[in-house]
C-alpha cells in the first residue's frame, strides 16, 4: 500500500506542478509581465514546487533528513541525471549566460548551503538570508534583462487565456501538490521503514528522483526534439531555486537539523558534481555524450554508495 500512495503521490506532484506553471504564466501574461520576470520566478517556482512542498511537510512531520535528503539528492540528480540523459539523447550548446552567470550563482548558492549546515542546522535567520539573497539575484537578473535575454521554456506553452480557467489552473495546482506531498511522503516514509532505509537515504534517493522527474521528462523530451537551448540553464537554476526557495522557507517555518551522514557524504556529493560541471562547460563548444557517460557513472556511484549506508 505504502508504493501505491508513494506512485499515487508522484503522479499527482507531476501534473499539479505542471499546471500550477501554466495557470501562474497564464495570470503573468495578462498583467504583460516580461518573459524575464516569468522564467525567472514563476516557472522556477512551478519546477522546484513539488521540493518544497514534500520538503516542508517532511519538515512539519518530524522528518527533517527527508527534507534535507530531498533537496541535496534533488540538486544530485539534476545534473547528474537528468543532464546526463539530456546529453546522451542529443548534445547541447553551452550558452554564455549559464557559464558566467548560472553557475557561478549555483556554486555560491551550494558552498553558502554547506556554510549554514556546519553547525547542524539551518535555522530561521539563515533561511531568511538564502530568501533575501534570491530576491536580490532576480532583480539584478531583472534590471540586465536586455543583456540576457532570457525566453520562456517551450514546455508551458499551454497556459490557459482566460482568467477563470488560469485561476482554476492555479488553485487546482495549489490543492493538488499540498495532497501530493502528503501521500508521496507517507508512502516514501512506509516504504523506508519496510526496507529498514533511514529518512536521510530515502530522501537522497526515492523521494529527491521523483521530484525531479518533471525536469527529467521535460528535458529528455526537449533534446529528444533537439531543442538544446533549454536544458542546462534550467537544470542549473533549478539548483539554485531548491536551495535558497526550498531550503529557505523549510527552514523559517522551523529549523532544519543536518545530520552528520549529510555533512560528511551527501553535501560533498553535491559540491562535487556542482564543481565538476565547470569544466565540461567550458571545455568544448558542447556537452556531448562522453560528459553524460561521466555524470551518469557518477549518479550511479552516488546512489549504490547510499544504498550502502543504510
Amino acid at each position: 500500500m505504502d508504493v501505491l500512495w508513494l506512485i499515487i503521490g508522484l503522479v499527482v506532484l507531476i501534473f499539479s506542478g505542471d499546471y500550477l506553471v501554466k495557470g501562474a504564466v497564464g495570470i503573468a501574461e495578462k498583467f504583460k509581465i516580461s518573459p524575464l520576470v516569468i522564467g525567472m520566478t514563476v516557472v522556477s517556482f512551478g519546477t522546484s514546487a513539488p521540493e518544497l512542498f514534500v520538503s516542508i511537510k517532511a519538515a512539519m512531520d518530524g522528518s527533517p533528513d527527508l527534507a534535507i535528503g530531498n533537496v541535496i539528492g534533488s540538486n544530485i540528480a539534476n545534473i547528474a541525471l537528468v543532464l546526463s540523459i539530456t546529453v546522451l539523447i542529443f548534445p547541447i550548446i553551452v550558452d554564455r549566460n549559464s557559464k558566467i552567470i548560472d553557475w557561478p550563482m549555483m556554486m555560491f548558492a551550494s558552498i553558502l548551503f554547506y556554510v549554514f549546515a556546519m553547525d547542524g542546522v539551518i535555522s530561521p535567520f539563515e533561511g531568511g538570508i538564502l530568501v533575501t539573497l534570491l530576491l536580490i539575484f532576480t532583480i539584478l537578473l531583472i534590471r540586465n534583462s536586455r543583456k540576457l535575454n532570457l525566453q520562456l521554456d517551450d514546455d508551458i506553452d499551454g497556459a490557459p487565456t482566460n482568467m477563470p480557467l488560469t485561476l482554476l489552473f492555479l488553485v487546482g495546482g495549489l490543492i493538488g501538490l499540498k495532497f501530493g506531498a502528503d501521500w508521496f511522503v507517507e508512502g516514501a516514509k512506509g516504504v523506508a521503514k519496510t526496507l529498514g532505509m533511514s529518512d536521510k537515504v530515502i530522501g537522497v534517493t526515492v523521494v529527491a528522483f521523483g521530484t525531479s522527474v518533471p525536469e527529467l521528462v521535460a528535458s529528455g523530451v526537449a533534446a529528444y526534439r533537439q531543442q538544446t537551448d533549454i536544458s542546462l540553464g534550467n537544470l542549473v537554476g533549478s539548483n539554485i531555486f531548491n536551495i535558497m526557495i526550498v531550503i529557505g522557507i523549510t527552514s523559517l517555518i522551523m529549523p532544519i537539523p543536518v545530520a552528520d551522514s549529510v555533512m560528511n557524504f551527501d553535501m560533498y556529493w553535491m559540491l562535487g558534481i556542482s564543481l565538476a560541471l565547470f569544466p565540461m562547460m567550458f571545455i568544448g563548444k558542447k556537452m556531448g555524450r562522453i560528459h553524460g557517460v561521466i555524470l551518469l557513472a557518477a549518479y550511479v556511484t552516488f546512489i549504490v554508495l547510499s544504498l550502502q549506508n543504510l
